[in-house]
């Protein structure tokens, strides 16, 4: 919220700078993202009075304009705004001038015809289109008459005003307001401040003849609306339209300014009808009726849910409530009878409803934080009163009441002791009664027990925590004693899980991965992909987007994405790895179990090509290999096999295994499919997911080391013929089962199934590493362990010995 120092300085009596102000709030109450002076880098830009204009004679649009800036003579502007009209008072920059974006005006010629500055539009000095009142979007804008020329327009328009960004928090919706924020000011600064009181002069009929309100006070505690019959519309006065465009909105009419003024001072959403479109004389707050539709002011059609709150008449909903209202009853030019409605509505329907409907609206953020239940009926009648100055309007006597649950304040019992205790100060009792009254709180004192009656206001008090926090930032901060800790330390150390997970990092990122995150949700079809287990899908209530919208239940399309991304800029070499959870949903529960994963996925090449060696594109070997490597540094004790499988329809049916440790599947990995490549816009991609919390319980080996034998070791090779049915594994299996105690490893060098070797049989070739690590071998006994081998795998296996 942008609220403005000078209209602080109004009710408050400060002698600070507007930084230093910002300051202030931001170590005591809320962030301040910004301070802004409009005028700030602009230069030269003064009131201008168009003397006489004439078109140009070499263009349709252009006009040749002298005008008065207070010099002695009028200068010579070529204009092309479509509203530029004689006798108007324009912002002129001069030559020399600086205007929005730092751009320097200069002496120039339009179309032959000298022009010595320029007259220009609000958004050419630094207003945003969004503030700009419709009338003077596309043009020109017209100063007052009153305006002096040769003036700088600064003070005009309000631009020499210093405008503080409020990042409010949930929790302080009551500094969503001037008069919020000057309660908490006043309290910091320890200043009195005066705030308006509303002098309502009510003329007309008793309302109570020309409108009645019937409220579900679940949905509304408090509704309130009040009649202003004959208003004039009319521009606002320039005062409040500088209060409005440096607060952020746009000026409309003194109507629906007022409306908007009144939520800025007092943070009450008001919402003003066109009392003569109503079908009848009834509003009905209601929830909506199943088919019902609205059109809300910004002209968007709703189908709208049977949780919405809608305000409605005789016939149909006219605004849904809290959010928006509807264009049906808009305030137009042809509007005479004004019902203004003030109401506080249950925030988590609005809440869900603005979510609904993706209308995020001043009002709703209101809503949702908590408005002063106290003030409704006050923000009621200044709006009333303002309509009666501004808009000539006559005030309806009395005010309709549909429900007026106005809640009880929050009494609070805390000692002095506990005070000082908690926040380690010496404060005297005198001390803490004046900060909580400088508050707007009541204090009773009993002793060194204090009673705290919180102003209805102050929605984010209910505990003495609460009043705490409070003593704790108006006696400031920087203020509370520093203290050393006392006891006995302890230090802190990681679990064996997250020691597990810092393991994976650095493995990975060793074996030349690097690491990526990603969102965990979205969208229905990739949360659907890569499974390895059956699963619901788990949807949110209110996404984001549609791109996120559900809870993933693998990590690979993630790292798909990024791959994506990377391609796209012509990154073709991408290796990366993500940990993070997936979520798993059984059919018939509501919320999903969390499973922690780690995935990879490589494309292009991992090695680069060098000098002496081409780059080589990755394969299903060199993804299978990072894996093993990734298993064995975890010290996976167990017996780790890999499976084809050809049941995953988003990998390659011949390129991709599953990963077991005894026998218990714990992962994939393999190519992806090129359908699924081509759908991800990516080339050839490999890619693995292993179930993080699977080796995270395993068993583990801790110590990886072995003693180098001093002694030297035997090998023996031997090559087979043998089906082709049988695996690699199965046959490494058998010789490390039936190898003897000292058979150390056993690795394949090579595999033939050309012409020479008879069909459906394949030739394999293994080296047998033998070692003692306590004597030397003698050739007997790995001769001895050999034939054993041999033997089983001719009974085995089938194998033909070569």
């Amino acid at each position: 919220m942008k609220i403005s120092y000078n209209w602080i300085k109004e009710y408050l009596d400060l002698d600070v700078k507007p930084a230093d102000l910002a300051e202030k709030i931001e170590r005591t109450s809320v962030e301040v993202d910004d301070v802004v002076k409009p005028s700030d880098g602009l230069k030269k830009i003064v009131v201008g009075h168009v003397l006489s204009i004439e078109m140009h004679p070499d263009s349709d649009h252009l006009h040749i304009c002298q005008v008065d800036v207070g010099e002695d003579d009028p200068l010579q502007i070529v204009c092309g705004a479509p509203n530029i009209d004689k006798g108007q008072k324009v912002i002129v920059a001069l030559p020399g001038s600086r205007i929005a974006g730092n751009v320097k005006i200069k002496k120039s010629k339009m179309r032959g015809v000298p022009s010595a500055g320029m007259i220009c539009a609000l958004q050419e000095i630094g207003f945003s289109d969004d503030v700009v009142p419709k009338d003077y979007a596309d043009g020109i804008y017209v100063l007052p008459a009153d305006a002096t020329p040769g003036d700088d327009v600064y003070d005009y328009l309000g631009m020499n005003d210093s405008l503080i960004d409020l990042d409010v928090t949930p929790n302080r919706g009551d500094m969503l307001s001037l008069n919020g924020t000057l309660h908490d000011l006043a309290a910091i600064y320890d200043r009195p401040v005066t705030l308006d009181q509303v002098d309502l002069k009510e003329a007309g009929q008793a309302i109570e003849d020309q409108l009645a309100v019937h409220v579900d006070a679940d949905l509304a505690p408090q509704y309130r609306m009040r009649l202003v019959k004959q208003v004039k519309l009319a521009p606002s006065p320039m005062w409040l339209q500088i209060r409005l465009w440096n607060a952020g909105y746009r000026p409309i009419n003194n109507v629906v300014d007022i409306t908007n003024y009144i939520m800025l001072k007092y943070g009450q959403p008001l919402h003003a009808f066109d009392y003569d479109k109503f079908a009848g004389q009834d509003v009905y707050v209601r929830t909506a009726k199943a088919g019902e539709k609205l059109t809300t002011l910004d002209e968007g059609e709703h189908d709208l849910d049977p949780q919405d709150i809608v305000i409605a008449d005789d016939k149909a909903p006219i605004a849904l409530a809290g959010v928006m209202g509807g264009l049906s009853t808009a305030i137009s030019d042809e509007t005479v009878t004004v019902a203004i409605e003030s109401a506080v509505f249950e925030h988590d329907h609005i809440r869900k409803a603005a979510q609904r409907h993706h209308l995020h609206t001043d009002a709703s953020q209101r809503f949702e934080r908590g408005v002063n239940q106290a003030g409704v009926q006050e923000a009621l009648d200044a709006a009333a009163q303002m309509m009666n100055e501004l808009a000539a309007g006559e005030v309806q006597t009395g005010a309709v009441v549909g429900s007026a649950n106005i809640p009880d304040p929050a009494v609070i019992t805390i000692t002095l002791g506990h005070i000082n205790a908690v926040l380690g100060t010496d404060l005297d009792l005198a001390k803490v009664t004046h900060i909580l009254e400088s508050l707007g709180f009541d204090v009773a004192s009993k002793g060194e027990t204090l009673t705290v009656t919180v102003p209805v206001r102050r929605n984010d008090i209910h505990i003495p925590a609460d009043l705490l926090e409070e003593i704790a930032r108006i006696y400031g901060y920087d203020e509370l004693p520093t203290t050393l800790l006392t006891g006995r330390m302890t230090m802190g150390t990681l679990t064996s899980a997250q020691k597990l997970m810092r393991a994976t990092r650095h493995s990975l990122e060793g074996l030349g991965l690097n690491q990526a995150i990603s969102y965990a949700l979205t969208t229905e079809d990739k949360a659907k992909m890569f499974l390895m287990q059956d699963s619901e899908t788990t949807q949110l209530a209110w996404p984001m987007s549609v791109d996120h919208a559900f809870l993933r239940m693998n990590v690979v399309t993630g790292l798909l994405d990024d791959i994506a991304y990377n391609s796209a800029r012509k990154v073709k070499d991408v290796a990366l790895y993500e940990q993070g959870r997936v979520f798993y949903r059984e059919n018939g529960t509501d919320r999903p179990s969390e499973q922690e994963h780690i995935a990879g996925a490589i494309t292009g090449t991992l090695m680069p090509a060098g000098w002496n060696q081409p780059a080589q594109e990755v394969d299903f070997y060199q993804i299978k290999g990072i894996v093993e490597a990734y298993l064995k540094d975890m010290a996976v004790n167990g017996d780790v096999t890999y499976e084809a499988n050809t049941d995953m329809p988003e990998m390659h049916p011949g390129r991709t295994a599953d990963i077991l440790v005894h026998g218990h599947r714990i992962g994939f990995m393999g190519q992806v499919h090129p359908t699924i490549a081509k759908q991800f816009k990516i080339g050839a991609t490999y890619v693995f997911e292993l179930n993080l919390q699977a080796i995270i319980d395993m068993p583990k080996q801790e110590n990886q080391y072995d003693v180098i034998s001093r002694y030297p070791a035997i090998t023996r090779d031997i090559a087979m013929l043998v089906a082709d049915d049988v695996t690699n594994e199965q046959i490494v299996a058998l010789i490390e089962k039936r190898g003897g105690a000292f058979l150390q490893s056993v690795k394949l060098f090579d595999v033939y199934d050309g012409v020479k070797v008879p069909k459906g049989k394949k030739s394999l070739a293994y080296t047998l590493t033998y070692q003692d690590k306590n004597e030397t071998l003698v050739d007997d006994a790995v001769t001895q362990a050999f034939e054993k081998v041999e033997k089983r795998l001719q009974d085995d296996l089938g194998a033909e010995i070569r």
